[in-house]
């Protein structure tokens, strides 16, 4: 009893700390992320990263560091001593169900018909391989992960990354799982058998995935009822054990971040926004207009599309302002603090971003009076002109 009301306590402070009331706020507060490149080796030192972090906290408010999520203690101890000194908060970058299998036992996930979907590798130590959300041994050993390597490094709280299933990178199989024997009690606790909605796609073919409608606030209408029913309880599937992750860090004295798809496409993956905010202090919608890799926001919908071809009522949208204040809208109701994933980092073919755009993304999450933005991916490759057209 006393756990469950410190844990509504901490939301109750989360909620009265947020930004989401506050329309028209004119002083955005900045969250930036280092990556450090793979488990083993990382790609920076400690004093690169607190040098880049000055020059930058120079030009803008920096009120947090996502830092990980190589296994390099003194590296933390280091940055966070130096963050400290300067009012800034440390936080891990911590994967949960993919890129683990290199340091913690992990149970792959699988498909409705028990093969391990396709992946994406993005560079190295990013694969998207993604491991089955509710093994009670695969969510122990994300906890039990930070509790080995990262509890002593000073760290005022988490960043939960890869909190989903795999998506439409993996085509229709990366959607219809898990299947395993866990994530289908999980899913029979919540009234929906994976025998049938299996046989409902056999049947089915594309025409399970279509849709009589889209709204920003309720997302896509299937018109299947099974596949409806599926997406449901896949968000509160995943979505719960999720949760289940970031109470027990919440306990461990941790303030939660978590990483998350924008709303028109986190069914598909398994986020159901209502549960996370709920164990969360702040999410970071990934509002990526301009990255044409997972989490991209047209990326990821232009591979649903493909997918299932065969599929009615998807739209055409346009990833323009326009589209971006619809998503931004449709977080508004949740009781966390919101800093959208706005991409700051270039490169020609992945994510060819510029100033204007940067300006143009963050002017939209100031006009819903979002708390900031959250400076996507990577702070140590951005150009200075995508950091320092935020200091007007």
């Amino acid at each position: 009893m006393m756990k469950k009301m410190a844990f509504l306590l901490l939301g109750l402070l989360a909620l009265a700390a947020g930004c989401s009331g506050r329309k028209g706020a004119a002083e955005p507060g900045y969250i930036v992320q280092v990556s450090l490149g793979s488990w083993h080796s990382p790609d920076y030192t400690a004093e690169a990263v607190t040098a880049r972090i000055d020059s930058v906290a120079d030009l803008i408010p920096v009120e947090k560091v996502i830092i990980g999520w190589s296994i390099t203690p003194e590296l933390y101890r280091a940055v966070g001593e130096h963050l400290r000194a300067r009012g800034i908060r440390m936080l891990l970058w911590l994967p949960v169900f993919a890129e683990t299998e290199e340091v913690c036992e992990s149970t792959p996930a699988v498909d409705l018909w028990g093969q391990v979907p396709a992946n994406y590798d993005l560079a190295a130590g990013e694969g998207f391989r993604f491991n089955c959300p509710t093994d009670p041994q695969n969510i122990a050993g994300v906890v039990a992960l930070y509790d080995r390597y990262f509890s002593d490094c000073g760290f005022d709280g988490v960043f939960l990354d890869r909190i989903r299933t795999q998506s439409f990178v993996g085509g229709v199989s990366g959607v219809l799982g898990c299947g395993d024997d866990d994530c289908a009690a999980r899913f029979a606790a919540e009234g929906v058998s994976l025998a049938e909605v299996r046989a409902a796609w056999e049947a089915c073919g594309d025409a399970f995935f279509s849709v009589t409608g889209y709204t920003p606030q309720d997302g896509f209408t299937f018109a299947n009822p099974v596949a409806a029913a599926f997406f449901r309880a896949k968000g509160r599937v995943v979505s719960g054990a999720v949760a289940e992750v970031a109470d027990a860090l919440r306990a461990r004295g941790l303030e939660i971040g978590m990483d998350l798809y924008a709303p028109f496409m986190a069914p598909f993956v398994g986020q159901d926004y209502a549960i996370l905010a709920r164990h969360a202090d702040f999410i970071k919608p990934m509002l990526y207009r301009r990255t044409f890799a997972p989490a991209g926001m047209g990326f990821e919908y232009d591979l649903l599309r493909q997918a299932v071809p065969g599929a009615a009522g998807y739209p055409d949208f346009a990833m323009d302002v326009a589209f971006l204040d619809s998503q931004l809208a449709a977080m508004e109701p949740y009781p966390c603090a919101k800093y959208p994933g706005i991409e700051i980092n270039w490169r020609k073919d992945v994510v060819p971003t510029s100033p204007e755009y940067v300006v143009e993304s963050l002017d939209a999450v100031m006009r819903h009076g979002f708390c900031g933005a959250v400076l996507s991916w990577n702070i140590m490759e951005a150009p200075v002109p995508h950091i320092a057209c935020l200091g007007r």
